[in-house]
């Protein structure tokens, strides 16, 4: 599929039917599989054979999906797990052991920010957080001998801050560890970060990937291009105890890392997906470049009507000339920058809450990026465990209004703002 565009790709990657098959992906519903004999499956657990072996580290159904998620990326293979949390914990476990640290961006999501400072510190692993604004001597101090990889993201959510992708694949490649980004607002039709120096990125496919608020879910892709052999990563490169003493880049090459994460981290956490949730994905990925282009008009549209609206403090949105990001999202991010923007109201936080409830099209929901338009106040929902420095070092203000501008008509969506701003 690598010689067809990214919109054919959504739609015919992953599943090619063969004379007489569904010509729609199956549900494959098991967790067993059948063999002809005891050689073929030890084959499998020796992994010398391609194949299932059982639905917690594999799954036909599943395996569609991610061989088209990895197309879509431009990445040699790809996981999916349960959620975006899961994609997040196991790309970072899979090369971070106690004792270790790494780098990460401020900016990202509450949630990922409280499984890197609190959870994973627990396991005995550093994050390390850093902001864009710091030069790259300030962030080069946070490195040291046992950093192992640099995480931020796309768009960061809710800040919507744009990541320098090419700055940090060079900071993170001067130090030999690979930079992963979670490219879940973006998506891989309004950027592609491995073209810019990423080595990993992960999704919670829970957002725009679904784009219908029906299947919680996570991904992560591996480019193939990241040199795991330098020195720094022995768990890629030494014997694996628990796998017969397998070399995963000796044995898997360029897949190396991915395949990994799944016979070692997903064998042992069980986070894989169910056939049904992958089968639900899969038909809603077809209609993502559709999507993802009236998401990023409509938003547009909604931005700059907020920008002119004298009720309204302050707007941000990257494809905004006025926003600080302008010049990165027109780098890193030209066919649009998605359905979230990020804005506040006169009068503070009594003021957005009234603004809030006085919407009827827009929802207030826990969720972001589907086809429905939805409003959130991060700093009392989704980052409310974040203390007040936390809150400031990821961009979120207390009048902070997150807005997800879904795919209805834009005149619609603009005539519930203008209705809701007139009851303040």
């Amino acid at each position: 599929m690598s010689d067809y565009k990214i919109e054919t790709k959504c739609i015919q990657s992953g599943y090619t039917p063969k004379n007489g098959e569904p010509r729609v992906l199956p549900i494959y519903q098991s967790t067993t599989y059948k063999y002809d004999s005891s050689e073929h499956l030890g084959k499998l657990f020796d992994l010398k054979a391609d194949g299932h072996m059982y639905s917690r580290i594999s799954n036909p159904t599943v395996s569609a999906v991610e061989e088209k998620i990895a197309d879509l990326e431009g990445g040699v293979g790809a996981l999916c797990t349960t959620s975006g949390q899961a994609a997040s914990l196991m790309a970072v476990l899979n090369i971070t052991s106690a004792g270790q640290n790494f780098v990460c961006l401020s900016s990202i999501y509450g949630g990922t920010i409280n499984l890197f400072a609190v959870t994973i510190k627990r396991m005995g692993i550093e994050v390390r957080f850093v902001t864009q604004d710091m030069t790259d001597e300030e962030i080069e101090a946070k490195f040291d001998e046992n950093t192992r990889l640099v995480f931020g993201e796309t768009i960061a959510n809710p800040a919507l801050t744009v990541l320098d992708i090419e700055r940090f694949a060079k900071l993170a490649h001067k130090h030999n560890v690979p930079l992963v980004v979670d490219n879940t607002f973006a998506t891989p039709i309004l950027c592609r970060p491995f073209e810019f120096g990423c080595d990993i990125i992960t999704h919670s496919t829970t957002k725009y990937m679904d784009g219908h608020a029906s299947v919680v879910g996570g991904v992560i892709v591996d480019s193939g291009n990241f040199n795991w052999d330098n020195g720094k990563f022995p768990e890629l490169c030494e014997p694996d105890e628990s796998y017969h003493g397998v070399k995963y880049v000796a044995d898997f090459g360029k897949a190396a890392y991915i395949t990994k994460a799944r016979v070692q981290l997903m064998r042992d956490f069980g986070a894989l997906p169910s056939a049904i949730n992958a089968f639900l994905l899969n038909m809603n990925l077809e209609t993502l470049p559709l999507r993802m282009e009236r998401h990023s008009e409509n938003a547009l549209s909604v931005a700059k009507y907020l920008e002119a609206n004298d009720k309204i403090s302050w707007v941000n949105y990257p494809k905004l000339p006025s926003s600080p990001d302008y010049a990165l999202a027109e780098k890193y991010l030209p066919k649009g920058s998605c359905g979230v923007i990020s804005f506040g109201i006169k009068g503070g936080r009594e003021a957005a809450v009234k603004f809030m409830d006085s919407l009827k099209l827009a929802a207030i929901v826990v969720h972001v990026a589907d086809a429905r338009t939805s409003v959130l106040h991060p700093a009392s929902t989704t980052h409310r465990q974040l203390t007040d420095q936390q809150l400031i070092d990821a961009g979120i203000s207390s009048d902070l209004i997150r807005m997800s501008v879904g795919i209805e008509n834009v005149d619609d969506i603009i005539a519930d703002i203008e209705q809701a701003l007139a009851q303040l």
